[in-house]
C-alpha cells in the first residue's frame, strides 16, 4: 500500500499519448465551412434581386403621367409619356380613381416608337364604373 499525502497539489490530469484521441482545441471554428456558407447565401440572394429587378425594375420602360382630362361620370382620358428602347413598344397599366382613393376602372396600353425613336406621347380612355377623380400611370413593361 502506498502513501497518499493530503499536501500535494493537484495537477492537470496526463493521459497516455493515443490512448483517448486527439484533443480539440475549445473555441476553434472550420473556417472553410464558414465561407462556403457564406458564399452559397450571397449567390442565392443576388440571383433573387436579379430576377426581381428584371421582372419590376427594368429602367428602359418608364412611364410619365402628362394629365387626365375629359373626367365624365363613365371615363376619363389619360395624356401620358412612354420611355422605351428605340424604336421599341411597351404595354403601360393605367388606372381610374374615385375621390375616396378606390379604384373604378382600369386599362392597359400598348404604345410602339417610331424607328429611332425612345419616347412616345399617347393618349388612352379609361372606361369607370363610377365617376373618376384622377387618372394614372402605374407602370410600363416589355410588350409582349
Amino acid at each position: 500500500m502506498s502513501e497518499t499525502h493530503a499536501t500535494v497539489a493537484a495537477k492537470a490530469p496526463v493521459f497516455p499519448p493515443g490512448r483517448y484521441g486527439r484533443r480539440r482545441e475549445p473555441g476553434r471554428r472550420q473556417p472553410v465551412l464558414l465561407a462556403l456558407t457564406v458564399t452559397v447565401m450571397l449567390a442565392v440572394l443576388g440571383l433573387g434581386a436579379a430576377k426581381l429587378y428584371y421582372q419590376y425594375g427594368d429602367p428602359e420602360y418608364q412611364g410619365e403621367m402628362i394629365s387626365y382630362t375629359d373626367i365624365t361620370d363613365s371615363r376619363v382620358v389619360v395624356d401620358f409619356r412612354v420611355t422605351v428602347p428605340p424604336g421599341g413598344s411597351a404595354t403601360c397599366l393605367l388606372r381610374a380613381r374615385s375621390h375616396d382613393g378606390a379604384q373604378v376602372g382600369s386599362a392597359e396600353a400598348t404604345v410602339t416608337a417610331e424607328p429611332g425613336q425612345r419616347h412616345i406621347r399617347t393618349r388612352q380612355e379609361v372606361s369607370t364604373s363610377a365617376r373618376p377623380f384622377i387618372g394614372e400611370v402605374l407602370r410600363c413593361r416589355p410588350a409582349g
